[in-house]
């Protein structure tokens, strides 16, 4: 019998689209108050370098300058996630350009600008390193020469500018790659990218006469960005406020401080507000981008296709500083399998410093690079069995009770489904589109993958209001997946409420409860949980309440659609408004709800793999997904052109599932412009092509004609609210390997480097 849902399921109208289409939604940046300074940065010219001294006389003279910091101004503090190495602005030494050195607050934003450009600093160039083969050549210049004095959370050994290693083993790889009958090897390389969210950073920090300081700001999480200045300028969190406005996109790139703290510093150096957003080149010199990475691997196979063995090397660019780099790393090479059974693996993984700006958190986190060695690979192997890649895929691919590499046991898996539902949609339709055009190459690839979903602590609260409504809230930020819209629908199924009847506040520190950060696609599976859970105790109440009104047992009873509870077989029932003011007025107090927890799922397994230096025990559950695209290529120019995808994803249960396609499609285009578009170009230490005029990402012209997306829910996640799992990362992932396949496919160029420019495939055609 299939169930009957109130809000779950249902293809609702997220709650802000209204107001964001309506030019109504406030950003960080479009906040003003009484007496606000604007703020400015100056930074680093050079890519590493000694500060000799820094001159604050011209700028002082500009009018309207109101304060001006540099380090000497800070506390004397260190910090970071993993290694503590970075500083709020640069003390002693920039290592790269645009790192922040000094920070200015003046009346007008004009003001505030020049009076950067005039602050005088006397820099020693110092010789820097600005790629994998510099920072790794021997006897090359240390990033940090420092590096082992810094307080770290694991004591992995560093070796010159690597500071972070870490290795997996299972099985003995060593032992049977003579047993193979085809192995394929090769090296890949992916780019920098940077994140393209349609707001450039921005935070307002507010102080008050008590002491107390409020920030606005793009931010992912705005308990992370509370304690993050707490931490940087050692101020207590109980006099900080953090609040969420609307945020216009984040992929990772607002998961940690941008500058948020030095607004904060320069609020309390001037008593007044300080509004900082920097202009779309500061926010891609300052800030972070995904890591660029070589990926060397080798796989092993029988004759029949069964994987055997498989080696892999991956080593990460982290730029300046370590940001989230070792939990990058690590991710990647537990992505560095795949979803599919081999049963001898070893993975070793290097993070590395240059003088570059910090790579960190983007949609995948190390996956897409993991992946595009990892698909781009099975394809080739494919190739030299002469056997169908989807087929390949499906001999070797996970199910249910499998283990995931690391040896956590998968209990919901998908992924035969979906190459199944991948392999009919192809054979259907890529026959029934139009030929390519005179001089074009047609070419079908596929690719599979896989993600987590979950991670960390979350906690949400919810109460019955006197009407019969409900006020939910959660630390959950909106950052454009929509879960403003999921969480509630999630609160008003567990109820039988229709959706308007939830009102979903807005996130702040001093009223919301903690929830870690909108990442890792955790927010529906992690944050739905929370808010499932806390709604289910409200639950229990209400029933309660009413088996007392009703005189009746509360196993008897059951909810009815639309707020009331009523006694199984008969017509007596009783309204959640008539409960809410008997508790109100009488008996038992406002009836709430909340529930609070750490993700704690399986654990990585030391009987089944030796791992090292790993950045966490334990991750989230994983889902699965199959993409498969058609591209064309002008074999005269190399331009290839993405016709049609089909993405198709094991999400467990879809809450919106018109959100959830909305997720797909965006995650689609993404992934094509990392494939063919999109590469962060330094010279020197430079970046090169700081702006949209210079950084290409797919427009409506790029884009593909047609995204089919296939949302697959025949493994609900028993621990899942409804039986979801996550969806924001995992579409993102298997496109860049897919569309080097289908490029494959339609010239026999194996391209082992992204961006597929159109030069770098005519140079693949031109090299068979």
């Amino acid at each position: 019998m299939t169930q009957e849902f109130s809000a779950v399921g249902l293809s609702s109208a997220r709650r802000d689209s209204s107001e964001k289409a309506g030019g109504a939604a406030k950003f960080a940046d479009d906040y003003s108050v009484p007496g606000m300074l604007y703020g400015a940065i100056l930074g680093s010219p050079i890519a590493s370098g000694r500060i000799k001294s820094i001159d604050l006389t011209e700028a002082k003279t500009v009018p309207g300058v109101v304060s001006i910091l540099t380090a000497d101004d800070l506390p004397d503090r260190r910090v970071g996630s993993f290694i503590k190495d970075e500083v709020t602005l640069a003390r002693g030494y920039v290592r790269f350009v645009g790192e922040p050195v000094a920070a200015v607050a003046a009346e007008t934003k004009e003001a505030a600008d020049l009076a950067a450009q005039l602050i005088i600093v006397d820099f020693e160039d110092l010789p820097s390193v600005c790629s994998l083969d510099e920072a790794l050549a021997e006897d090359a210049p240390l990033v940090h020469p420092g590096q082992d004095d810094y307080v770290r959370t694991s004591e992995t050994p560093t070796n010159g500018n690597i500071f972070w290693s870490a290795s997996i083993l299972e099985g003995n790889p060593d032992a049977v790659w003579d047993s193979c009958d085809v192995i394929v090897e090769d090296t890949y390389e992916t780019p920098g990218q940077y994140h393209a969210y349609m707001e450039p950073c921005s935070a307002l920090a507010e102080p008050d006469l008590a002491g107390r300081i409020t920030v606005r700001s793009t931010a992912q999480s705005i308990f992370y960005i509370q304690g993050r200045i707490s931490d940087e300028l050692d101020i207590p969190m109980s006099n900080i406020r953090c609040v969420a406005p609307k945020i216009g996109g984040g992929f990772g790139g607002k998961n940690g401080v941008s500058v948020q703290p030095i607004a904060v510093a320069l609020a309390r150096a001037s008593g007044r507000p300080v509004k900082i957003t920097l202009s779309r080149s500061q926010d891609m010199e300052m800030l972070r981008s995904r890591h660029p990475t070589r990926i060397r691997m080798r796989t092993g196979a029988k004759k029949d296709g069964t994987l055997v063995a498989r080696e892999a090397e991956l080593w990460f660019d982290a730029g300046a500083y370590t940001d989230e780099s070792p939990a990058v790393l690590s991710f990647g090479m537990l992505c560095s399998r795949g979803p599919y059974n081999c049963p001898n693996i070893s993975v070793k993984g290097h993070a590395v410093y240059t003088n570059k700006l910090k790579a960190g958190s983007f949609r995948g986190f190390g996956n897409p690079q993991a992946t595009f060695a990892s698909e781009s690979q099975l394809d080739a192997l494919a190739v030299k069995l002469n056997m169908d890649p989807i087929e390949l895929r499906r001999k070797n691919a996970m199910k249910a009770g499998d283990h995931w590499l690391g040896g956590q046991t998968v209990d919901s898996c998908a992924m035969t489904q979906c190459l199944d539902a991948l392999d009919e949609r192809l054979k259907e339709e890529v026959s029934a589109l139009p030929p390519a055009e005179e001089g074009w190459q047609r070419g079908v690839g596929v690719s599979g993958l896989s993600h987590i979903s979950g991670l960390m602590g979350t906690s949400a609260f919810v109460n019955l209001r006197a009407d019969g409504t409900v006020a939910l809230q959660t630390g959950v930020v909106d950052i454009g997946q929509g879960s403003d819209t999921v969480l509630p629908q999630i609160c008003a199924e567990t109820l039988r409420l229709p959706l308007e009847s939830i009102a979903y506040a807005a996130q702040d520190t001093d009223s919301s409860p903690y929830n870690w950060k909108t990442a890792a696609s955790r927010i529906t599976y992690t944050a739905g949980r929370a808010v499932m859970q806390a709604t289910v105790e409200m639950r229990e109440r209400i029933l309660r309440d009413a088996a007392d009104m009703l005189e009746c047992s509360k196993d008897d009873l059951e909810l009815d659609i639309g707020g009331t509870v009523r006694v199984v077989g008969a017509d007596r029932k009783v309204s959640f408004r008539e409960i809410a003011a008997r508790a109100f007025n009488r008996v038992g107090g406002p009836i709430v709800g909340q529930h609070a927890f750490a993700f704690d799922g399986p654990r990585f397994d030391p009987k089944r793999a030796a791992m090292s230096n790993f950045a966490f025990d334990n991750l989230g559950v994983y889902v699965f997904g199959a993409v498969g695209v058609v591209v064309d290529v002008d074999t005269v120019t190399g331009k290839t052109i993405v016709q049609k995808v089909w993405s198709a994803h094991d999400i467990g249960r879809a809450i919106n599932p018109q959100s959830v396609e909305g997720q797909v499609q965006g995650a689609v285009v993404q992934g094509v412009g990392y494939a063919l578009l999109e590469e962060l170009v330094w010279e020197n230490g430079r970046l090169t092509n700081p702006s949209f005029m210079d950084y290409k990402i797919p427009d409506g012209m790029d884009a593909p004609s047609e995204i089919t997306v296939m949302l697959i829910e025949e493994a609900p996640e028993a621990t899942g609210p409804f039986g979801a799992k996550g969806i924001g990362e995992a579409p993102i992932v298997g496109v860049a390997p897919a569309i080097a396949n289908a490029v494959f496919n339609a010239t026999g160029a194996r391209l082992t480097r992204i961006p597929m420019t159109s030069e770098r495939v005519l140079n693949g055609i031109l090299s068979l």
